[in-house]
């Protein structure tokens, strides 16, 4: 069973989204998709002060089984990536929620429009 923290936004596409108290927002790939994906080998991440749409491709991760890119959940501005990931990937297969987050955004984007825990946890059952 996959973890699913409640104090967490999610999208349909596997990421999850937690946010901060100065306006940016956490940015990771949820422990269901990591569990998906199996052992993660390499992981791309965008640039700090990169301009992101929302929606848009901005990295990659790639396991043992397959790759799969990684969209930014909200419009905005990277401004931190998680370098520890470049040598040790493997942080998201053992704490996507924690040590394993991707990289973090200032968005002035609502959060309302994204996946609650409950909503979130409902589609990766079905």
């Amino acid at each position: 069973m996959s973890e699913t923290p409640e104090n967490l936004k999610y999208t349909e596409s596997h990421e999850w989204i937690a946010e901060g108290d100065d306006g940016s927002v956490t940015i990771g790939i949820t422990d269901h998709a990591q569990q998906e994906l199996g052992d993660l080998v390499y992981i791309e991440l965008p640039e700090v002060g990169k301009e992101l749409k929302q929606e848009e491709i901005c990295g990659v991760v790639e396991s043992v089984k397959a790759a799969s890119d990684i969209f930014s959940p909200l419009a905005g501005e990277i401004t931190a990536i998680n370098t520890e990931l470049e040598d040790a990937p493997e942080l998201v297969n053992r704490s996507p929620y924690q040590d394993g987050w991707l990289f973090k955004l200032k968005t002035s984007d609502s959060l309302d429009g994204l996946l609650s825990h409950n909503e979130y946890a409902t589609k990766i059952q079905e």
